[in-house]
C-alpha cells in the first residue's frame, strides 16, 4: 500500500509521508467540517431541502478533494464557500428575490466558465500577476482573516456598540448565558492557549489534538452540569446524538436549474459577483497556504496552480449540478499544512473524510465552533509568519501590502484585500514613475477593480 501511494503523491520527493499526509488531512478536516452544519442552515433558508443539501455539501466537497489530488497533487480540501453561500441565500433569494434554482443555475454558469478560463491559462496568468510582496501580504492578511473567524466562532469576540467587543463574562453571568456561551468561551481560550503550548513543545498532531481535548473537556462539564446546552442561543449537546445515519437523498436539489432569465442584466449581475469573489478568494487561499508550506518558486509562482484551479471550477460545476452553492478551496486547508501535509494525499484523506460523513453525521456534527477555533486562532499566528518577508524598508512595496493585510479582517474578504492590494500597489508605482515595471495584466486588474467598485 505504501509503495502505491509513493507511485501516486510522490510522498518522498515532497519530504513527506504516509502517517503525515493522512494527519493533516485529518485536521483539515475538522477545521473544515462545520461547513456540513452551517451550509444546510443557509441555504435551507431559500427553501432549499436542508438534507439534501447536507449530502450534497459532503458529495462535492470529496470529489473535489480527489480532483485536487488527480490534477495537482497538492493538500488542498474544497468545499462550499463561506460568503458565497450566504450571498446565495440572503442576497439573490432574500433581497433580490430570485428563487434558489435561478441562483443554483449562476452557480453552474460561474463554474463553467472557470473551467474555461481555467483550461486557457487566464486564472494561472492571474496568478502569476500579483507581484510577490502582495502574495506575501495576502498570506499575513489571510492569517489575520481566519484569526478573526475563529475568534468569532468562538464568540471571543461579539458584536458590540463600537462595532466588534471582547465578551463578557459578568454580563453573561448576570443574564444567565454563562452556563452555555461563557463556558464556551472559557474552553476556547483554554483551547488557544492548550494549542500554543503543543506548538512550542513541537508535539506531533497538535492542532488535532487541540480540538479533541476541547471538545472532550466540554463533554465532561456537561455531564457535570457546568456546561448547559441552549439550543435557541445556538449551543447544543456536546454529546453525539447517534452515531450512524444514512445520507438524505439528493432528490430535491439534484440538477433543479432555472435557465428562463439566464439573458436578463439581472442574471449577469449575480453570476458577475459570483465569479469576482470566488476567482480572487481562491487566488488569495491558494497564494496564503502555498506560502506557508514554501510551494512557491523564486517568482512567486505555484507549480500545478493549473491543475488546482481547474479542480475549484470542477468542484463548483458539479456542486450545483448536485445542489449547493460555489465549491471552492478552504483557507482551513493551512491547518492540515501546518501539520506537514505537501501532497494530494492530504486532500484525499479529507476528501474520504466527507464522504464518510455521509454516514456518521450525528458524530461529525456534534464538534461544536468553539473546539475548532483555537486551531484557527494558532493556524493565523503561523500564517502571520510572512511579514518578515515584505521589505518593509521599500514603501512602495510595503504601503499596498499593509493595505491587503488590513482590508482583509477589517472588511472581512479575501477577494477585497487582495483588490485593495493590487490597486494601491498599481497607483503608488504609477506616482513614483514607475510603471514600466507593472505588467498589462497588473493594469487590466487596476481597471477591473475599479469599474467593480464603481458599479457597486
Amino acid at each position: 500500500m505504501e509503495n502505491m501511494l509513493e507511485n501516486l503523491f510522490h510522498l518522498r520527493k515532497n519530504g513527506t509521508t504516509v502517517q503525515t499526509e493522512m494527519l493533516a488531512g485529518l485536521t483539515t478536516f475538522m477545521t473544515m467540517a462545520y461547513i456540513l452544519a452551517v451550509n444546510p442552515l443557509i441555504l435551507g433558508s431559500t427553501g432549499m431541502d436542508a438534507g439534501a443539501v447536507f449530502t450534497a455539501t459532503a458529495l462535492a466537497s470529496g470529489i473535489a478533494g480527489f480532483l485536487m489530488a488527480a490534477f495537482a497533487n497538492l493538500p488542498f480540501a474544497l468545499s462550499s464557500a463561506m460568503g458565497l453561500n450566504a450571498f446565495f441565500a440572503y442576497t439573490v433569494v432574500g433581497q433580490m428575490g430570485y428563487p434558489w434554482q435561478l441562483a443554483l443555475t449562476a452557480v453552474l454558469c460561474e463554474g463553467l466558465i472557470f473551467i474555461l478560463l481555467s483550461l486557457t491559462n487566464v486564472r494561472e496568468a492571474l496568478f502569476n500577476a500579483i507581484p510577490m510582496t502582495l502574495k506575501s501580504a495576502v498570506s499575513v492578511g489571510i492569517g489575520l482573516f481566519i484569526t478573526f473567524i475563529g475568534l468569532q466562532n468562538a464568540h471571543v469576540v461579539v458584536a458590540g456598540p463600537k462595532l466588534v467587543a471582547m465578551f463578557s463574562f459578568s454580563k453573561a453571568i448576570a443574564d444567565g448565558t454563562f452556563h452555555s456561551e461563557g463556558v464556551a468561551v472559557l474552553l476556547a481560550l483554554f483551547g488557544i492557549l492548550l494549542t500554543a503550548v503543543l506548538v512550542m513543545q513541537r508535539v506531533k498532531g497538535h492542532i488535532l489534538i487541540g480540538i479533541f481535548v476541547v471538545w472532550g473537556l466540554g463533554i465532561v462539564l456537561e455531564l457535570l452540569g457546568v456546561y448547559i446546552p441552549a439550543p435557541e442561543q445556538g449551543y447544543f449537546s456536546l454529546l453525539p446524538n447517534g452515531i450512524v445515519a444514512m445520507p438524505v437523498s439528493l432528490a430535491p436539489t439534484l440538477m433543479q436549474f432555472d435557465f428562463q432569465a439566464v439573458l436578463s442584466l439581472d442574471f449577469f449581475v449575480v453570476m458577475f459577483a459570483f465569479l469576482f469573489v470566488d476567482l480572487f478568494d481562491t487566488l488569495g487561499t491558494l497564494i496564503g497556504c502555498a506560502s506557508r508550506a514554501d510551494m512557491l518558486d523564486e517568482k512567486g509562482r505555484l507549480p500545478r496552480v493549473k491543475g488546482a484551479l481547474l479542480a475549484d471550477a470542477c468542484g463548483t460545476t458539479i456542486g450545483a449540478c448536485l445542489g449547493t452553492s460555489t465549491i471552492s478551496t478552504y483557507v482551513e486547508s493551512s491547518a492540515g499544512i501546518v501539520e506537514g501535509g505537501r501532497t494530494g494525499l492530504t486532500a484525499v484523506t479529507a476528501a474520504l473524510l466527507f464522504f464518510v460523513a455521509l454516514f456518521f453525521s450525528p458524530l461529525f456534527l456534534a464538534v461544536p465552533g468553539f473546539a475548532t477555533a483555537p486551531a484557527l486562532v494558532i493556524v493565523g499566528f503561523l500564517m502571520m509568519q510572512q511579514v518578515s518577508r515584505i521589505p518593509w524598508d521599500k514603501l512602495i512595496e510595503a504601503i499596498p501590502a499593509f493595505v491587503c493585510i488590513a482590508v482583509m479582517p477589517f472588511v472581512y474578504s479575501i477577494a477585497d484585500g487582495i483588490a485593495f492590494g493590487i490597486i494601491s500597489y498599481t497607483f503608488l508605482h504609477v506616482a513614483a514613475g514607475r510603471f514600466r515595471q507593472l505588467t498589462w495584466l497588473m493594469y487590466a486588474l487596476t481597471l477591473l477593480f475599479i469599474l467593480k467598485y464603481a458599479w457597486l
